[in-house]
């Protein structure tokens, strides 16, 4: 029943209290936006779920709540069905009592924190027993309150109030974290994009020089990509390579269009020089802080720098040509020492530079491109990969095909 005497006040509501200054305090120091100064919550307007064996009980609080301006309300006088409740209802605040037959109150606040949804209602314990052992027990369940039986009206009203008032902060601030994590997204997908379209642009740019349509460098993505596939990357990362392999040869730009361009074997100068393209490649993509102005640019560079698909267009563009046996160049690594997006690339540009017409060689026919690779073997190209090439033959020969200059 109701009491016309208050009895002492808990812990759990005077930080409630402080949690409500907190907020007002947050406000003042710009931590919260602007717009949370402005939140009037319908508090009368809320949904009072009432969770007791005593329907005398619930019928009196009821009657004082509604006098007071409250007008929702949903009473459960059977404790076993009181989650059932719960979870059609999504109550705004639950008045909750602890003695109860055959499921009690306890039961009721173990049960409602294994659940995502439901954990969030906020409790105000109405008990008898109202000990300190028991508050810190229904404290410790989740209850955002605790109230002795009698219940003093007016105390109940304001902890009511104040509950829902901080269950609508709250909830507001959820719905804003979740209104800024979709912003996030969303610009977030809209910068990746970009920054996808500007490297296809630039990796196109650069393999003008040599092959008018730029089709290489398309069919070298998408060819180390089903390697990458077929090697078992997730999608995220086979999306990335079909992108980054395609500037494995930006680097070309610095590089003489007489060597570039011979119509025949390079002597062993003019292949120091078209060895080059490799590092050439890597100082291009790869974001140095030297070039900011500014600390505004320095803080962008340093973002670039941490963009997977710009770190994985380096390592591509630099290792491209190293070899499985260390023969290759720039660095000469060998075996597992050179990255796996640039032995997946190398396979996939060997293949493509055999079976297209270049300017000092005509195409190959696909079986003695095969038999070439295959002859690689261990000591060019990585067994594995070279393996998963091979067992996705079929599906390089349709994307050629449809990527053909």
């Amino acid at each position: 029943m109701l009491a016309n005497q208050s009895t002492a006040s808990s812990n759990a509501s005077d930080a409630l209290i402080r949690l409500s200054e907190t907020s007002t305090d947050g406000l003042r120091k710009g931590i919260l936006p602007p717009e949370f100064g402005e939140v009037q919550p319908e508090l009368n307007g809320a949904v009072v779920m009432m969770v007791d064996d005593e329907p005398s009980t619930t019928d009196v609080v009821q009657m004082f709540l509604e006098e007071v301006g409250f007008e929702n309300f949903v009473t459960c006088n059977d404790s076993t069905r009181a989650m059932e409740s719960l979870v059609n209802e999504r109550p705004d605040v639950l008045l909750l009592d602890l003695k109860m037959p055959g499921v009690s109150g306890f039961d009721v606040l173990a049960a409602m924190q294994t659940d995502r949804h439901l954990k969030h209602i906020p409790v105000i314990v109405l008990t008898s027993t109202a000990d300190a052992e028991t508050k810190l027990r229904v404290l410790e369940l989740g209850a955002k309150d605790l109230l002795a039986k009698p219940v003093d009206p007016s105390e109940l009203e304001m902890r009511l109030r104040n509950t829902l008032a901080a269950k609508a902060y709250q909830d507001q601030l959820i719905a804003y974290s979740a209104s800024l994590e979709h912003q996030v997204r969303t610009r977030t997908a809209e910068l990746e994009g970009a920054q996808r379209h500007i490297i296809r642009c630039l990796a196109r740019a650069g393999e003008f020089r040599d092959n008018q349509t730029g089709k290489h460098v398309e069919r070298v993505g998408r060819f180390a990509g089903i390697i990458a596939k077929r090697l078992g990357f997730d999608s995220d990362w086979v999306e990335m390579i079909e992108v980054a392999a395609q500037l494995h040869d930006i680097g070309k730009i610095g590089v003489s269009d007489t060597v570039l361009l011979k119509p025949g074997p390079l002597d062993p100068e003019e292949f120091e020089l078209i060895k080059q393209h490799c590092e050439i490649g890597e100082n291009i993509i790869r974001p140095w802080s030297q070039e900011a102005r500014t600390q505004a640019e320095m803080d962008a560079l340093a973002a670039l720098a941490r963009s997977p698909i710009i770190r994985m267009a380096a390592v591509i563009a630099e290792t491209h040509h190293e070899k499985w046996d260390g023969s290759g160049y720039p660095r000469g690594l060998a075996g597992q020492d050179i990255p796996i997006a640039g032995r997946i690339t190398s396979v996939a540009d060997v293949y493509d530079a055999l079976s297209s017409e270049r300017p000092y060689k005509k195409a190959l026919p696909l079986g003695e491109c095969l038999d070439i690779l295959r002859d690689s073997r261990g000591s060019h190209f990585d067994p594995h990969v070279l393996d998963a090439f091979l067992a996705e033959a079929a599906e390089i020969v349709t994307v050629q095909s449809e990527l053909m200059d």
